[in-house]
C-alpha cells in the first residue's frame, strides 16, 4: 500500500470557457467539481497506475464522506470546512487560470498529534509515502517533516513535496525525496537555476546534508533529478499543452509507485516515467486524471542527458 498525505485538502472546481479574457463577463461551456488537494491528486494517479493507495490527512466530514465514494480514506477530522481551487480551462488553446482558496484554520490543539499516530499505526502495511501540498491553519510546519522521519525510521520511501518552512525543515530528514519545483527550489536553497546544471548545483549540497533524491520539476522543461550517485536531466522532444494543475503529483506518483517496485532505483527510468506520466496529465482537463496511452506512447521519446555532479569545492559556502 501506498499512503498519500493531504493536509488542505480542496474541492477542485474547473470552469472551461471558449477564451477568458480579464474584466469581462464569460459564458461557462461546462463546470465539474471533484475532491482535490496535491495528495488526493497522488492517490487517484497511482489507482491508474495500478497500485493500490489510501488516502489520509485533515478534512470534514462532508469531504471526508465524499472522498471514501472514490478511494480508501482515513482523515482525521479537524477541519471546519473545506476550501476550493478553482480552475479557469481555455479551450481555445488550453491556457489555465488557477485561484486558490487558503482554506480554514484547524482549531483542534490534538489534530496534528492525531494524524502523526494515525499514519505511524498504518506505516507496517505501508511501501510508500507522500507527503504533499499546503498546510492549514493551525498546523506547525514541522509536521511533515516529523511525519517524514518516523516513516524513514521505518524504511517506508518518503517523498515531501511542500513549501516553505515546512519544505526547510524536510530537507533537514536525513533519507528523504523532495520534488520541488523552480520557485520552491529557490526559496529553499537561496539559488534561482535557470539551467538544468545549475539545478544540480542548488540541489546537491541538500544531498550531501543527507537527502536521499530531489526531483526538480521545471514544467515544460522537463525534470532533474540529483542523487548521491549521480544526476540526469529528463524532457520531452515537444512539450504538450494543456492544463498543467495537477502534473507535478502525477510525476510525485509515477517516483513513489517506481521505488516501492525496486529495491535499487533505477533514477533514470524512474526519471523517464515521471516525465511521461506528468505530461500524461497535462493534456487532461481536470487534475488527478492522466492518458494512460498517451504515458506508454510518449515515454520512449523522453530524452535523457546525465549531467556532472559538482565537486564539493564547487559547493562549498
Amino acid at each position: 500500500m501506498i499512503l498519500t498525505v493531504t493536509m488542505n485538502p480542496a474541492y477542485d472546481m474547473t470552469y472551461r470557457v471558449e477564451h477568458f479574457e480579464r474584466g469581462q463577463a464569460h459564458r461557462v461551456r461546462s463546470v465539474e467539481q471533484r475532491i482535490g488537494g496535491k495528495g488526493i491528486n497522488v492517490t487517484r494517479v497511482l489507482n491508474q497506475l495500478g497500485k493500490y493507495a489510501r488516502a489520509t490527512g485533515f478534512s470534514d466530514h462532508a469531504f471526508a464522506a465524499a472522498a471514501e465514494l472514490e478511494m480508501p480514506v482515513d482523515f482525521v477530522h479537524a477541519l471546519p470546512w473545506v476550501r476550493r481551487t478553482v480552475v479557469i480551462s481555455e479551450s481555445e488553446d488550453g491556457t489555465a487560470t488557477a485561484l486558490w482558496e487558503p482554506g480554514a484554520r484547524v482549531s483542534n490543539p490534538h489534530a496534528a498529534e492525531q494524524l502523526a499516530v494515525r499514519v505511524a499505526g498504518m506505516l507496517p502495511d505501508v511501501d510508500g509515502l507522500v507527503i504533499s501540498g499546503s498546510l492549514p491553519g493551525g498546523i506547525a510546519p514541522s509536521l511533515p517533516a516529523e511525519i517524514a522521519r518516523t516513516a524513514i525510521a521505518a524504511d517506508v520511501p518518503t517523498i515531501c513535496d511542500v513549501d516553505g518552512e515546512a519544505l526547510r525543515l524536510a530537507a533537514q530528514i536525513p533519507g528523504i525525496i523532495l520534488m520541488p519545483n523552480g520557485d520552491e527550489l529557490h526559496r529553499l536553497t537561496g539559488i534561482k537555476p535557470a539551467t538544468a546544471d545549475e539545478v544540480v548545483t542548488a540541489a546537491y549540497p541538500l544531498i550531501e546534508s543527507g537527502v536521499r533524491a530531489v526531483i526538480a520539476t521545471r514544467g515544460a522543461d522537463g525534470m532533474v533529478a540529483v542523487t548521491a550517485e549521480g544526476a540526469w536531466y529528463a524532457t520531452l522532444p515537444e512539450p504538450l499543452a494543456g492544463n498543467p494543475t495537477g502534473a507535478g503529483d502525477s510525476a510525485t506518483a509515477a517516483v513513489i509507485a517506481a521505488l516501492t517496485a525496486d529495491e535499487i532505483p533505477d533514477w533514470p527510468a524512474i526519471l523517464i516515467d515521471a516525465v511521461a506520466t506528468s505530461a500524461a496529465a497535462v493534456v487532461i482537463p481536470v487534475a488527478g486524471e492522466i492518458d494512460r496511452c498517451l504515458r506508454t506512447r510518449i515515454a520512449p521519446t523522453v530524452r535523457v542527458t546525465q549531467l556532472d555532479l559538482p565537486t564539493r569545492q564547487e559547493t562549498a559556502p
